[in-house]
């Protein structure tokens, strides 16, 4: 997530904009409050009401992206955590999950030693690839190429162990491929998603979107309290890793319009298409 934020609604962006500055240098939100001149209720209400989120949910934003640096630069895991801005490494465990999708010393190696299970198979939109962690399903992928899907694959977990082939994972992906033919149909199984705290939140407001329903990347913008980042919602989308399950083919233009689609416009089409009906 990038926690800048030049284009802010008139009215009190200078005073947030600040705020932001102060918070990312580890200020407390009373300290904040008073330098900005608000009481710290007010500023905590105008802080929400500009960014969409609470002033500590930003600070924690803002320590979750650090943690992620930190672990690729730093000599230990330990290290790591205060540099974060972490004041107790117990803070730390509590929120390690959540933030990171794996322990610490396992992404401080780039994932190197998860076991990641993966099969390709067919669905009416062609090929599909779907690859579970310990936690989930961490990828579902669509296109022409099985072989190009599972290069797509390795590029995202480059140091994980990739198992393919297992009879018993066949399951799993008929369920996946059951879904994408269906997708009014509950789906059931757990997820394993991984990205900034910006990108989880547009995800999650992915999901959201009711099965034949759309919205455009403006409206989801506003959905996740940021109406002027309708840019890097876009972007957010496009990271999506898991498609189908989290609905990015259902953000449109504003005039309704299709734009572009990570697995293909095309594919973008048919499945609304389908959801239509």
């Amino acid at each position: 997530m990038t926690n800048k934020h030049p284009d802010l609604p008139s009215g009190h962006a200078s005073a947030v904009q600040r705020a932001c500055v102060l918070l990312r240098e580890g200020q407390t939100i009373d300290y904040v409050s008073r330098k900005v001149g608000m009481s710290r209720y007010h500023f905590q209400r105008v802080f929400k009401e500009t960014l969409g989120c609470t002033p500590g949910a930003y600070v924690k934003s803002c320590r979750a992206d650090k943690l992620r640096e930190r672990l690729s630069e730093s000599d230990s895991v330990t290290d790591a955590i205060y540099a974060s801005g972490y004041g107790a490494s117990s803070r730390f465990y509590e929120e390690a999950n959540e933030i990171l999708g794996m322990a610490a010393n396992r992404y401080r190696k780039g994932g190197e030693g998860e076991v990641i299970r993966f099969a390709v198979g067919e669905c009416s939109l062609g090929a599909v690839l779907v690859a579970s962690s310990e936690k989930g399903i961490c990828a579902l992928f669509l296109g022409d190429d099985p072989q190009e899907l599972v290069n797509d694959l390795e590029k995202r977990f480059g140091k994980a162990v990739l198992l393919g082939g297992e009879k018993d994972y066949e399951e799993i992906v008929a369920k996946v491929v059951g879904f994408i033919e269906s997708p009014s149909q509950k789906f059931d199984l757990p997820l394993d998603l991984r990205g900034s705290v910006f990108q989880m939140k547009v995800w999650k407001a992915l999901a959201g979107i009711k099965h034949g329903e759309t919205v455009s990347y403006a409206e989801l913008a506003q959905r996740v309290g940021m109406p002027k980042a309708t840019r890097a919602v876009a972007s957010a989308c496009g990271a999506n890793p898991v498609s189908v399950v989290i609905p990015c083919h259902r953000v449109v233009r504003a005039d309704g319009s299709l734009s572009g689609y990570r697995w293909g416009v095309e594919r973008k089409k048919r499945l609304l298409d389908r959801e239509r009906r």
